[in-house]
């Protein structure tokens, strides 16, 4: 939402797609390689202490944003200003998953926990694009841009607040006592568990499978724009995005609410095998409607995948850097849209036209399936007790309900 607010506004201020492409890049850059960066404060400190001054600033810089660009300023302030937007910005959702994972952390409650916050993040990728546009084109140019940074600032102070559902500071972290479970406490809650390094092998496998999922995302919205506009129906690519990202929402949910008896670790491989194979589906169709209807497969594919993959960096990494997992599998995923974006806009120019760019997602996820498969053993045993995670981690891997539990989740 924020990217595409800043286009419609250095756009309009500017007269240049050009201007506004290096803008808007420069936030995102900023935002993929800082974001990490503020997680692992935030992971040492906790997040409400490092919240509230990353607030601040990133108010500071999208004002400066704004009144840079309403004041025709050239696109080297621009640019500048863009950096330090996307360098404040916090991962609200990463920020979320951390607290789901020391909410609930070996309950059979986490999986429909992360099956929510993939709803949640589909929905707001569903309206915040729109709202940004229409809050650009109807009431001011710079209106989406303060729109985003708005919510961006308000979701924050909001998390800021909520301080009994942060995680612990991994500086306060110290051994505890034993418990008749046979854990160790940090007050109250459990002690940090798993591999301390951050770069394991099982992580770095987790890493790639969201870059397969953002070549994914990127190499889709490229190619349907470009089959829609092909067809002379440019102004359907909307809805025909719309349909597939209904049915990751739809997907989502009953992923959520139901367990299947293999592990995470096995079943992952298995959805992006048929997240492959579905993304073969785009490349038959011959006219809009049909595209409509090829791409409801490969939407339903996508939230399962991201619960199943959220689900392991909680159980495969320590609490001490979860926060910066699931920062740098965003980061991942950014990344992934990006480079995807860009190689899939030159592909649908050239003689395959949308085709060629279906072919994108394909190749990456049939390698990525072949990658995780090939890791299922590290994620394993990363994810299973007595090799450095909390017992009862198992019981969320394996997807599989305690006797009497219930499956809905509660927000935090």
């Amino acid at each position: 939402m924020a990217g595409l607010g800043i286009v419609w506004l250095v756009h309009a201020e500017t007269g240049s797609f050009g201007a506004a492409g290096l803008v808007t890049g420069s936030f995102a850059v900023a935002e993929t390689l800082v974001g990490p960066q503020t997680a692992r404060l935030m992971d040492r400190f906790g997040q409400p202490r490092v919240l509230v001054p990353l607030l601040c600033a990133h108010a500071a810089a999208i004002s400066a944003l704004v009144a840079l660009a309403l004041t025709a300023a050239s696109v080297v302030p621009l640019m500048a200003a863009g950096l330090a937007a996307g360098a404040t910005v916090p991962q609200i959702g990463a920020l979320s998953a951390a607290r789901w994972s020391a909410l609930l952390h070996g309950r059979a409650e986490l999986a429909p926990a992360f099956a929510l916050e993939t709803m949640s993040n589909d929905l707001a990728f569903l309206l915040g694009p729109a709202l940004a546009v229409l809050t650009a084109t109807r009431l001011h140019p710079a209106a989406g841009t303060v729109l985003a940074g708005v919510l961006v600032v308000g979701a924050g102070l909001v998390f800021a607040a909520l301080r009994r559902t942060a995680p612990s500071p991994a500086a306060r972290t110290a051994p505890g006592r034993k418990t008749v479970r046979g854990r160790k406490t940090v007050r109250g809650r459990e002690a940090v568990r798993g591999p301390k390094r951050l770069w394991t092998r099982s992580f770095v496998t987790l890493l790639t499978v969201n870059l397969a999922l953002g070549i994914f995302f990127g190499s889709m919205q490229v190619s349907v724009s470009a089959f829609a506009d092909a067809h002379h129906a440019a102004p359907a690519a909307g809805l025909l995005y719309g349909l597939m990202s209904a049915a990751g929402l739809l997907a989502g949910l009953v992923h959520g609410r139901r367990h299947g008896r293999t592990r995470p670790e096995h079943r992952l491989p298995l959805i992006l095998a048929f997240l492959a194979c579905a993304s073969l589906l785009p490349m038959l169709a011959g006219s809009p409607w049909q595209l409509g209807l090829a791409l409801l497969l490969p939407g339903a594919g996508v939230a399962p995948c991201i619960i199943v993959a959220s689900t392991l960096v909680e159980a495969t990494m320590d609490r001490s850097v979860l926060t910066q997992a699931f920062t740098w599998t965003n980061s991942a995923c950014a990344a992934g849209i990006a480079v995807s974006a860009a190689l899939v806009g030159r592909l649908v120019d050239g003689p395959g036209g949308a085709r060629a760019g279906f072919a994108v997602p394909l190749l990456a996820l049939t390698a990525t399936a072949a990658l995780t498969w090939s890791a299922r053993i590290a994620l394993t045993a990363a994810g299973t007790p007595g090799t450095g995670t909390a017992a009862g981690t198992a019981t969320t891997a394996t997807g599989q309900l305690p006797a009497g539990a219930d499956s809905t989740g509660a927000a935090p």
